[in-house]
């Protein structure tokens, strides 16, 4: 007999914490009916940097769909390991991590790649506090400006960082080229096929955000970490019984 294509011959798992998921388990998971939360990020301490144009630009987009945003100034943000955690802008950053239910990332490409300002703005936000996972199974969209032609170096590695850290990345991702052109006096974004871009990135991300937000827990739920709960829970009574 070729057990290979036996569904049930599977004798490395465990079947009690096996789990075959169904559609049936996404109902009743709740239905919240308060504004999505997001919190927007940006990559420059420039005094017009265009980072945080197109960051200021997405979330008035973000408020005129319903959401409630919040805006980090990484303004005096040490770097990771320069100072305790308990820096009042390391505290303001993660307590705006824990609220939010979904991100924006928005980062200048400097010598190709994503700043140093935003990627310092990730690694203060631990990928656990506890039990609490501040990032995990919450939604991200990734944006970049450019001095230059278009390019997609940071919003790539911006996508290689959303899955470190255990997000939902969107399929959609806004590139805005030659920056100081697309903004006027007032730092209002012009009308252009790249703010057309941004209105679409931030309304899949609302819809996204939406679809998952309720039912976050069970999606990022994994086999390997129930099993390992569940031998640290065996080990820990097991302990007492000595």
């Amino acid at each position: 007999m070729d057990h290979s294509s036996d569904p049930h011959d599977l004798p490395n798992l465990d079947p009690a914490l096996f789990d075959r998921p169904t559609g049936a388990r996404f109902h009743g998971a709740g239905s919240s009916t308060h504004p999505p939360r997001f919190l927007l990020l940006y990559g420059s301490l420039r005094e017009r940097s265009f980072s945080k144009l197109l960051t200021l630009e997405a979330a008035r987009l973000l408020q005129a769909m319903g959401a409630e945003t919040r805006v980090f100034d990484p303004t005096g943000l040490p770097l990771p390991d320069g100072a305790p955690d308990t820096h009042p802008k390391v505290a303001e950053l993660r307590e705006a991590a824990a609220w939010s239910e979904g991100m924006v990332w928005t980062s200048p490409e400097r010598h190709g790649a994503m700043t140093g300002i935003l990627k310092a703005q990730i690694d203060w936000i631990p990928l656990s506090v506890g039990a609490v996972r501040p990032t995990q199974g919450k939604t991200l969209a990734v944006m970049e400006v450019s001095g230059g032609s278009q390019s997609f170096n940071a919003v790539n590695q911006m996508r290689v960082l959303g899955r470190w850290m255990r997000m939902i990345t969107i399929p959609n991702q806004s590139s805005v080229a030659k920056a100081f052109m697309e903004f006027d006096e007032a730092g209002r974004m012009k009308p252009s096929a790249y703010y057309e871009r941004v209105v679409d990135v931030m309304e899949e991300l609302v819809k996204f955000t939406l679809l998952t937000r309720d039912v976050a827990t069970y999606l990022v739920d994994r086999y390997s970490e129930r099993r390992e709960s569940a031998a640290e829970l065996s080990k820990r009574v097991n302990q007492r019984a000595i």
